[in-house]
């Protein structure tokens, strides 16, 4: 499995993704990210000095329209007990399919139109500027003045989920709820604004 995971973090980076999109792209941390890439394809597995972290998967998911849209349905679902939204923002690359999805479940759920934004985080960025910040994106919906739900497809550390509340505040908008497929680290609420999960991953001992 890590030899796998190695081996993909070296191709991705040979196509030119930085270290916060091979995170994104292998579902694991940062630091895990820099790790992999450290590392030499053939050698053999070493246990010191690993990140500890866990590899999500979710493959069989991400390659069926019919098992996003479930799945959407049940973030949508969860998401609705913080009561009424006006967007749903999908953090860059993976959070956009689920966020396009309950944008479109909770506008035929509920009646009221639910408009969609993207979230571009800092970690995606080439540079190097310690200025730099993530940014959401200008062709889709505008949120200032609007209550809105915060999508990804798993929370690693919290560190984007915390940079886009802050970014939806100083825009005036209304962060109501993060939802979120998968939860590595355990944790109800962000900046005062809670999460949903459909899955917690604890690690014992």
């Amino acid at each position: 499995m890590r030899q796998d995971l190695i081996k993909k973090a070296h191709e991705l980076r040979s196509h030119g993704f930085t270290v916060g999109e091979i995170a994104d792209e292998l579902n694991v941390s940062m630091d895990t990210a820099r790790w992999l890439n450290m590392q030499k394809q053939n050698e053999k597995e070493k246990t010191t000095d690993v990140p500890i972290d866990f590899a999500i998967n979710w493959n069989s998911l991400g390659g069926s329209s019919s098992r996003l849209k479930h799945v959407s349905a049940a973030l949508s679902d969860m998401a609705l007990a913080h009561g009424e939204v006006d967007v749903v923002i999908g953090i860059a690359v993976s959070g956009i399919p689920f966020a396009t999805m309950m944008a479109d479940f909770l506008e035929i759920k509920e009646g009221f139109e639910t408009a969609l934004s993207v979230f571009h985080p800092i970690k995606h960025r080439k540079g190097t500027d310690e200025d730099q910040k993530g940014a959401i994106s200008e062709n889709f919906a505008q949120v200032k003045g609007k209550k809105v739900i915060i999508v990804d497809d798993v929370i690693t550390s919290g560190k984007t989920v915390k940079e886009v509340i802050n970014a939806l505040i100083d825009l005036g908008a209304e962060p109501v709820v993060v939802t979120v497929l998968i939860d590595k680290v355990g944790i109800s609420e962000i900046e005062g604004i809670p999460i949903e999960s459909l899955i917690k991953v604890n690690r014992l001992g």
